[in-house]
């Protein structure tokens, strides 16, 4: 009687999650992956039904291949995804570690402010950085009264506001596995290395940095993954000047009304993400053996 409830609870356990998984990611998944290989249609919903093999066709894939704005705002969406996740590295690292070595106390109180940006609106916080970088905003307002400038600055409606939006809003994202893989050290690994003679910047290359890799590829992964297929900030903070993935995906669904495009569009930008997540895992992997 006792085993078969360990196995019910067993069975739940690991059905619930998949269940999930199937739901709200695989099902979805395979729909828009169906309307990606038909093509469009003036009815509603906007394609031809993915039921007959006869509609089946792959003009939307051919249209990635060919179309430069596709292919433009793919290379837009991952260079500066990837220069984003690389200056929240730059920032968060030290911040993280900082963290670490701190006392608990303060420990505490260091993580409550990195965590607190959540408490407000993502939405309402890029609207807040609309409102200072514009060029009646308050940071070209303040420089003017300074006289440090005769004219106001372009802060906006370019790549700089997309890459200041993306780090400000995803910074937490790295500072919180870098601080976990960070405290976790033991702290007798540094006290070896430097009784051996290592100078501090030997032990930390030697010693910490790569014991904390983990946590940097889990950073990397949690900021690069939702900045490539960003919408709100290239749309709010970037402007006609910033094309990248997210803001197409969404001209093609709601503008365009080209569902089929917009799924094969879909499509591929869930590959352009997988890939790195592979990649890691590939390398996890190979670390362990």
């Amino acid at each position: 009687m006792r085993e078969g409830g360990d196995r019910l609870w067993r069975g739940t356990v690991i059905g619930a999650p998949l269940a999930w998984l199937v739901l709200f990611f695989a099902l979805p998944f395979v729909i828009v992956l169906a309307i990606s290989i038909v093509p469009a249609a003036n009815s509603v919903p906007p394609f031809a039904s993915p039921l007959s093999t006869g509609n089946w066709t792959l003009e939307s894939y051919r249209l990635l291949l060919s179309d430069s704005l596709y292919a433009g705002a793919f290379a837009n969406a991952v260079r500066i995804a990837a220069t984003s996740t690389a200056i929240c590295l730059l920032i968060g690292y030290p911040m993280a570690y900082g963290i670490a070595r701190a006392r608990p106390r303060r420990r505490n109180l260091l993580l409550m402010l990195v965590i607190l940006p959540f408490w407000t609106s993502f939405l309402i916080r890029v609207y807040s950085w609309m409102i200072l970088l514009r060029p009646t905003g308050l940071i070209n307002g303040a420089l003017l009264w300074l006289g440090v400038i005769s004219e106001p600055l372009p802060l906006i409606n370019n790549e700089f506001a997309v890459h200041l939006g993306i780090v400000y809003s995803y910074l937490p994202f790295m500072v919180l596995p870098l601080y976990a893989a960070l405290e976790r050290l033991d702290p007798a690994l540094r006290e070896a290395a430097h009784d051996l003679g290592a100078r501090p910047a030997r032990t930390f290359l030697a010693v910490t940095l790569p014991l904390s890799l983990p946590g940097v590829a889990a950073g990397c992964l949690l900021v690069f993954i939702p900045a490539v297929g960003e919408f709100v900030i290239p749309d709010l903070l970037g402007g006609p000047q910033a094309p990248m993935i997210g803001r197409v995906l969404w001209n093609e669904f709601f503008l365009n009304r080209d569902w089929p495009a917009a799924s094969a569009v879909a499509v591929a930008l869930l590959v352009l993400i997988v890939a790195p997540i592979v990649a890691v895992q590939a390398l996890e992997r190979r670390n362990t053996r």
